[in-house]
């Protein structure tokens, strides 16, 4: 899936300068209504609380939650798998398609299929997976992968979805009407929901008390699918766990704010048994969750309930695009997610970052995100995952720092290098000034300053 660094792919998406500030405005729209929906909730706070605290109980008794939720899911007469990888997850949906002799199947949106590459795998076995979610169905049309975990398509306009459906849907050439483009969807994907008969879906929340599961939807697709094929296999991380249907009342009410805005998502479907002649699965996956959980530093990224407001409020991922990150969990939560799964793949993400912090003040159960990407940081460093280049400037500049007066010659010697001669610092080898403006040096620095006026 990587084909280059972050900073290299972000690189080539922010050559479309016009493109570029408009996913920035359009995530940072998407944040100011998460701000408007969560003002709406007096009890906002105290609810992001609870589900930090419920998250934590749950990852401390991990392993009594996952025992009950089996054992009710059993007494329901679904059949539950353990997959300790992505390879097995697979081999498991796989073997379940081929016991049934199915061809026909579709798939809502779920990111651990995503994460284990079952649509590359099952392409490879000659089945086909129709995703049925709208912006991830716009994407596999076009053969890319999701750039976020909510809005699947954001790093598209609606000339981009008019030429694939164009080419695809054979739609009008140059229509752009949204709505003569959901239309077309929507008649597309129904001959795939009625023709299915088998159907994936991930899971959002899976209820240790009872056994069974829910998804969230706003467009109803994992309904349609799953109450019309014979057939219905649910993914889950084993981090999906919660003790009691009580709380989801707590979950609800963050996830649909934090994640677009609104109070709730429009389709909060409860499975828990399948109908009369049909067949319920359940896959449980860890794929490197247990490591993650045994990383005292890094535990908490598993309370993510996956609401992707950290994406929409980080001001590199609003500038740089999902693709940019080479992985199916972009963005900050992917950034301390995925070097878990392979350091060496994934080292340069935990520095996609400003560490601003705004991911954690939006994390609707309280994940530390910026700590955990400056901890992942001095991991790497220490693994030997960190160029040479930035092992040699972190030194140099540690070295400089640590020193007072070298630090303050360094300060007048930069600002007059910048006064009198600022091509040595703006040129196109400089990364940093490649999409900056630096800024006009002052006069003195702030010490100086602070020194000539202290007695005032």
């Amino acid at each position: 899936m990587k084909t280059m660094t972050h900073a290299a792919a972000a690189e080539v998406f922010n050559q479309d300068a016009a493109r570029t500030r408009w996913h920035d405005e359009t995530l940072w729209f998407v944040r100011q209504k998460r701000d408007r929906a969560a003002q709406t909730l007096p009890e906002w706070e105290t609810l992001r609380s609870w589900a930090s605290q419920i998250k934590d109980h749950t990852l401390s008794h991990l392993d009594e939650y996952l025992s009950e939720f089996e054992r009710n899911a059993l007494a329901n007469g679904v059949q539950v798998h353990w997959a300790a990888d992505a390879a097995e997850h697979n081999r498991i949906i796989h073997e379940i398609i081929s016991r049934h002799g199915i061809r026909r199947m579709v798939k809502s949106k779920s990111m651990l299929t995503e994460e284990c590459g079952l649509n590359e795998y099952l392409h490879e076995q000659g089945i086909e997976v129709i995703d049925t979610d709208l912006g991830e169905r716009i994407v596999q049309l076009r053969h890319e992968h999701p750039s976020h975990i909510v809005l699947p398509a954001i790093h598209l306009k609606r000339e981009d979805v008019s030429e694939t459906f164009h080419e695809h849907l054979h739609t009008e050439a140059g229509n752009h009407d949204p709505q003569y483009l959901t239309e077309a969807a929507r008649l597309h994907l129904r001959e795939r929901f009625v023709a299915a008969e088998l159907a994936i879906t991930g899971v959002n929340f899976a209820i240790a008390e009872t056994g069974g599961f829910v998804v969230c939807t706003n467009e109803g697709n994992a309904d349609m699918g799953a109450h019309a094929a014979r057939v219905h296999i649910a993914c889950m991380g084993f981090e999906k766990i919660i003790p009691k249907a009580e709380h989801l009342g707590v979950f609800l009410r963050l996830l649909a704010r934090s994640a677009t805005g609104q109070p709730v998502t429009t389709y909060n479907s409860h499975f828990k048994k399948s109908l009369p002649g049909r067949e319920m699965h359940i896959v449980i996956v860890d794929n490197s969750r247990s490591r993650q959980l045994g990383r005292e530093d890094f535990r908490n990224s598993l309370k993510c309930i996956r609401c992707g407001a950290c994406f929409n409020t980080c001001p590199v991922y609003r500038r740089s695009g999902g693709h940019s990150y080479h992985t199916a969990v972009a963005g900050p939560i992917g950034s301390i997610l995925t070097p878990n799964l392979d350091m060496r793949a994934h080292a340069d993400l935990p520095f996609a970052s400003t560490l601003c912090g705004s991911c954690t003040n939006v994390c609707p159960v309280k994940i530390d995100i910026h700590d955990q990407l400056w901890k992942w940081r001095q991991v790497l460093a220490a693994e030997g995952h960190v160029s040479w280049t930035k092992r040699v400037s972190m030194q140099m500049a540690a070295f400089v720092l640590s020193r007072p007066g070298l630090y303050r010659l360094a300060g007048r010697m930069g600002r007059g290098v910048l006064k009198t001669m600022p091509w040595l610092a703006e040129h196109r080898w400089n990364p940093w000034s490649k999409s900056r403006a630096l800024p006009e040096p002052p006069a003195e620095s702030f010490r100086d300053w602070y020194l000539r006026n202290r007695k005032s």
